[in-house]
């Protein structure tokens, strides 16, 4: 178990055997050896690489593996592998952490299920209708989504923020570990990116065997995405069945509604046939002549907000199913950063902030 734990840790920083071997002082290849289960480290040499790594030593000690099934990725071309590699190793190192804590409450956490009647894809069309579905089964209605992390969350499925968005080549990811659904969006990224990404893996999860063949799976989780965050009635609501134009300030604020970034509303408009697709076109060389494809205009969608790990940690302790100790290994912590957010001396943010710089 060590050895492979001692693996993961150096792949999710994304070091060689070679750059380790050199911050510890011995050799790559007894690293390998390591790494390999041949030999076992000293409590010494465990402390040396539990400070390289980044981790606690216990981290080194933890039961629990976790495997990715079904691994959906949304990210560039131009991300290299090994720095997915070390993306996905640190998603790993969350979710036993979070399925860690979870195995200490005595009532398991919510399953995540499939809404029942959910339509197969097999034009573009349909997709309208599944969006629609999983509003009504989750008792959304029309309106705005304000925190789309925990409406997911309620829902059973885990949600993970990364560090590390691959230099802005990495948004986000949809996968199963234990059976239990996972999806994961890069910090770093605007609110209303965030939130498509999420929107988007979540279709990945729900129409993964609903799609047909002979469509491409990304346009269609990309269709869903959008009718999800703004719905079919909300867009003809807002927008009526007609337009020659939209003004910029209305698809600013529209943005700010609902949280799906101004491009986006254009597809959506588009999609629906309230605008042509000539001139959705014009309007998008338009932002990329002025570069608003990378920042639109106007006030910024915030960020999402992943609280819900934060708060099982505190729930835990204040149960006393877990210790001080406990609770700062589950959150990354050094026990002294711990105590000033539990005393309401810093947030957990401010802390991890203090650790990384």
């Amino acid at each position: 178990m060590l050895h492979t734990r001692l693996q993961q840790a150096r792949k999710a920083t994304g070091l060689s055997l070679r750059e380790v071997a050199e911050r510890v002082g011995v050799s790559h290849a007894a690293i390998k050896k390591y790494e390999d289960g041949e030999t076992t480290p000293s409590s010494d040499m465990l402390l040396k690489l539990s400070q390289a790594l980044n981790v606690r030593v216990a981290y080194f000690f933890r039961p629990q593996t976790v495997v990715l099934d079904g691994l959906e990725y949304r990210k560039h071309t131009a991300l290299p592998k090994k720095r997915l590699n070390a993306i996905t190793h640190a998603v790993i190192d969350q979710i036993e952490r979070r399925m860690e804590l979870e195995n200490l409450f005595p009532q398991p956490p919510k399953a995540f299920a499939i809404p029942l009647e959910l339509p197969t894809v097999t034009d573009m069309a349909h997709i309208e209708a599944a969006a629609e579905q999983v509003r009504k089964a989750w008792q959304l209605g029309m309106n705005p989504i304000p925190d789309l992390i925990g409406t997911l969350e309620n829902q059973g499925i885990r949600v993970f923020i990364t560090e590390d968005d691959g230099d802005k080549h990495f948004d986000g990811l949809a996968a199963h570990a234990a059976g239990v659904p996972v999806v994961v969006v890069g910090r770093h990224w605007p609110g209303d990116r965030q939130r498509f990404t999420l929107a988007h893996e979540l279709a990945h999860l729900l129409l993964a065997e609903r799609i047909h063949a002979s469509l491409d799976a990304e346009l269609v989780c990309n269709r869903f995405a959008g009718a999800f965050l703004f719905p079919r009635r909300a867009v003809l609501q807002e927008l009526g069945t007609h337009r020659n134009a939209i003004e910029l300030q209305e698809l600013a604020l529209l943005k700010v509604e609902y949280g799906l970034s101004m491009g986006g509303i254009l597809y959506r408009a588009r999609d629906l046939g309230i605008v042509s697709a000539a001139y959705r076109q014009a309007q998008a060389d338009l932002f990329k002549a002025k570069g608003w494809h990378l920042t639109e205009p106007g006030p910024a969608y915030p960020a999402e907000k992943a609280h819900h790990f934060e708060q099982l940690v505190f729930h835990a302790l204040a149960e006393d199913y877990i210790g001080e100790s406990k609770a700062a290994e589950l959150l990354s912590l050094p026990l002294t950063q711990f105590h000033r957010i539990r005393q309401m001396d810093a947030t957990v943010e401010q802390a991890h902030a203090g650790v990384h710089q």
